[in-house]
């Protein structure tokens, strides 16, 4: 009897601690570790040009290469994730004022992804983003291939 009452309970316990948690995969954990140190980095106020402004900056691209990758696949839901990240996380602290623009662009374009009703928007919306990231470093005199971000 005793075998029987211990294994009711640990049955028990083990719905109730898997009941309402929702298990990030893997990449997700760590994507959202970048994004966490990345946000942590930019509220201390890093200086344009400094490694840990090139991080946030590498962090950016990672997001938009999942994004990318998502709606190449044909997987709107995965391309959410990423999207609302690059609308509403913080940004590095010190900008140029000339890239400000890119910046609101780049959010703006990401919302649209993360509001698109079907792919063939979504993509259009993705395109603005790069294009505002293109633009952006265009502005800053650095080049930057996309393709290589890991």
């Amino acid at each position: 009897m005793k075998i029987h009452t211990l294994l009711m309970v640990g049955f028990a316990l083990s719905v109730v601690a898997c009941t309402g948690k929702e298990q990030a995969s893997p990449a997700e954990e760590k994507v959202s570790a970048e994004a966490e140190a990345a946000l942590q980095r930019a509220a201390r106020g890093d200086e344009v040009g400094t490694e840990a402004f090139i991080r946030h900056m590498h962090a950016h691209a990672r997001q938009l290469k999942r994004l990318n990758d998502a709606l190449a696949e044909g997987n709107l839901g995965a391309a959410l994730t990423p999207a609302y990240w690059l609308s509403r996380h913080d940004g590095v602290s010190a900008p140029r004022d000339s890239w400000q623009p890119y910046m609101e662009n780049m959010r703006a374009a990401a919302r649209a992804v993360a509001d698109a009703p079907d792919l063939g928007t979504a993509r259009t919306a993705a395109k603005r983003i790069s294009e505002s990231c293109q633009g952006c470093h265009r502005d800053a005199g650095v080049e930057v291939d996309l393709a290589a971000v890991d």
